[in-house]
């Protein structure tokens, strides 16, 4: 399923209808070139799920946490990730154990390290907008996200 946003604000919208179809725990992956859309949907989906501070690109971090009384959620950024054993040290399986929303971009870089996602987001860009392909793991959820988000 191919999504069109058209500005910054539909990225926002799109993160935050996303948010109210996600499980108590799930592991997403953010495809997508440099400035493609990612933190900014993920901005989208902090702030539909309570978040109201900021929310920055953990790229010098590796990772983000929030917890919000709804759900927990870790932002991973794993551009700057030299080599993917590197994840060991942080403790990647602690996090991917816990009942929580795992967000990885880059998730190319900790290959070996991290399973397979449970929905994997690919952001690009279409001129000036931005396109969103979703690629659920389990078909069923995957109708349900069509419907429930009304593409």
């Amino acid at each position: 399923m191919k999504i069109m946003l058209s500005n910054e604000q539909a990225t926002l919208d799109f993160g935050a209808r996303l948010a109210s179809l996600l499980p108590e725990k799930a592991l997403i992956f953010l495809n997508g070139p440099l400035g493609a859309g990612k933190t900014t949907l993920v901005r989208g989906l902090l702030l539909a799920s309570g978040h109201q501070g900021s929310t920055k690109s953990p790229t010098y971090t590796l990772v983000e946490p929030y917890q919000l009384p709804s759900k927990s959620f870790y932002h991973f950024d794993l551009y700057r990730l030299g080599d993917p054993e590197e994840l060991e040290y942080i403790g990647i399986r602690d996090y991917l154990d816990e009942k929580a929303i795992c967000l990885i971009e880059w998730p190319e870089k900790g290959a070996g390290f991290i399973p397979e996602a449970d929905l994997v987001l690919n952001l690009d860009y279409e001129g000036q907008a931005r396109s969103i392909k979703l690629e659920p793991s389990d078909a069923s959820w995957c109708q349900t996200v069509e419907q429930s988000l009304g593409y």
